[in-house]
């Protein structure tokens, strides 16, 4: 399993976005980034600076997005809808996406379900619970 240091991750956005502006080759996976970056104008400044944002923090207090973790939970998100994990993913996708009237939208909603899940499994120091996430997401 591909598990990127923060670093790591963080230059795949910068240089997806990088290659993007460029108008370079992109693989699939950076392609589906680059879709997603597009859809967040308001970090195109961000990543088209790395030097600048590389390092920079953002505090869990829910004031600020971090734009870095807001992708990178997209990325997921559009990983399980593709896999059709956890059993029963799709079916929340569509529904939400058609209570929000767009896939995007049906996405964010469904950001607040795995970021609490994540969060729980930091906290008790297990794997995320496919249960707790399905059921959030039926309460989306």
């Amino acid at each position: 399993m591909f598990n990127p240091s923060r670093d790591q991750a963080r230059s795949f956005l910068f240089e997806t976005w990088r290659k993007r502006r460029a108008g370079e080759l992109l693989t699939p996976l950076e392609d589906l980034t680059a879709q997603l970056i597009a859809k967040h104008p308001e970090y195109h400044e961000l990543f088209a600076d790395p030097q600048r944002n590389q390092d920079k923090d953002y505090a869990p207090d829910g004031n600020v997005v971090n734009p870095f973790l807001h992708l990178m939970m997209h990325l997921t998100l559009e990983e399980q809808i593709s896999i059709g994990q956890p059993h029963g993913i799709r079916a929340h996708f569509e529904r939400l996406t058609q209570k929000y009237e767009s896939e995007h939208g049906a996405q964010h909603a469904m950001m607040e379900c795995l970021g609490e899940i994540i969060w729980q499994a930091q906290r008790n120091g297990s794997a995320p619970d496919a249960a707790i996430y399905l059921s959030c997401l039926e309460k989306q």
